[in-house]
């Protein structure tokens, strides 16, 4: 692949912006279908310009390396004894304070994880045309893979590929999946709609529902998988994984990373790594969550950096509801929830809504859910 029509960093700060064009070269670099993989694979020794954004949109804010200030992890342990009030306590105040936590004894075998993670390695690294066969940016495909959904709308493109595949396609028609992955993707997918509904369960109980609360609203209901593939970047200090601050257009997400690293989380107003647990699971709550529960658990905004490392995998499942179709739900706080003390924060929005702002404005710092605020 040609890489020369791509942007280059300069350290001169005259640098002739009339030579920049950005759109062309975006589409030069959409057009090879080849990914930041395809960068790496042609010898790229600096980070194209397109990559590269504000200059303190990495500093912004500073990294913790306070070794006690971590991610809560959860052992689910005991969930169906006598832990089990102990674990919804646990879920309460991550969930309220982090608004992510980690899981662990969740009874998704080490196995099915490792090979999610092969399987979803394997399909990033295969023949590239075999991999062009799914390259898109229609999000109406149930299988389809791209660099950067908002490649077009974003300041600067993420060092990142991502194959992405919908509830549908699983459930319906898996012979649709790469046959590569297929089989690790349906036995993955089977046990983390599982973990899905055991979260939920506990979620609800925490906001002092009943333990069905959140099922019946159909929180769990649908749900589309993205999985990452952050290549070996040259100049990390130059770019990002996935985009600076940003929350995700879901109800929960459960994230499988391997064991490279890179994910942080906003904290106290400073980035806290979330480190990798063998086994482990991340869960976080999502932007809809927040608005149902009326604020009293926190979507929270994260990052993944660049790495000199790679390549890194992540597979996040997000638990999107009941999106379209007459069956389409419309979601406000909890009846239960709000009260003359605590009146609604938020007005009742459908999740097609939501997901129109979000995907024409692409990842970004202001979260999603002020267009509904009250």
């Amino acid at each position: 692949m040609d890489t020369s029509v791509l942007g280059r960093r300069t350290s001169s700060h005259d640098e002739n912006q009339s030579k920049y064009d950005r759109a062309k070269e975006l589409k030069a670099f959409d057009d090879t279908k080849a990914g930041v993989k395809g960068l790496v694979d042609a010898g790229t020794l600096h980070v194209p310009k397109i990559f590269i954004g504000p200059p303190n949109e990495l500093t912004h804010f500073p990294t913790c390396h306070q070794p006690n200030l971590q991610v809560p992890v959860i052992d689910l342990q005991g969930i169906n004894g006598d832990l089990h009030k102990q674990i919804v306590d646990g879920v309460r105040a991550a969930s309220k304070t982090w608004g992510f936590f980690q899981v662990v004894n969740h009874e998704v075998p080490l196995t099915v994880l490792e090979n999610m993670i092969q399987g979803v390695r394997k399909f990033h690294e295969q023949d590239l045309d075999v991999k062009k066969e799914f390259y898109s940016r229609d999000r109406e495909r149930t299988v389809r893979f791209n660099t950067n959904f908002d490649l077009y709308q974003s300041r600067a493109a993420n060092w990142r590929d991502t194959l992405a595949f919908a509830k549908a396609v699983v459930d319906q028609d898996p012979k649709q999946l790469p046959s590569v992955c297929r089989d690790a993707v349906i036995e993955y997918t089977k046990h983390v709609k599982s973990l899905g509904d055991q979260l939920f369960g506990l979620l609800s109980e925490a906001l002092g529902l009943k333990p069905d609360h959140l099922r019946e609203l159909e929180c769990s209901k649908d749900y589309t998988f993205v999985c990452h593939y952050y290549p070996a970047c040259p100049e990390p200090e130059l770019t990002l994984g996935s985009s600076n601050k940003h929350s995700d257009p879901s109800f929960l997400t459960i994230l499988l990373q391997d064991q490279i690293g890179g994910l942080q989380v906003l904290h106290d107003n400073q980035w806290v790594n979330v480190h990798p647990i063998s086994g482990g699971l991340v869960v976080n709550i999502a932007d809809f969550l927040q608005a149902i529960s009326n604020d009293k658990l926190q979507s929270v905004q994260h990052r993944v950096l660049a790495n000199r490392a790679g390549p890194r995998v992540s597979i996040a499942c997000f638990f999107t509801g009941q999106r379209t179709g007459a069956l389409a739900k419309s979601y406000g706080p909890i009846k239960e929830l709000i009260s003359e003390e605590n009146p609604p924060l938020y007005r009742h929005f459908l999740i097609s809504e939501y997901h129109g702002k979000f995907f024409s404005q692409g990842l970004g710092e202001k979260s999603g859910l002020d267009h509904f605020r009250l």
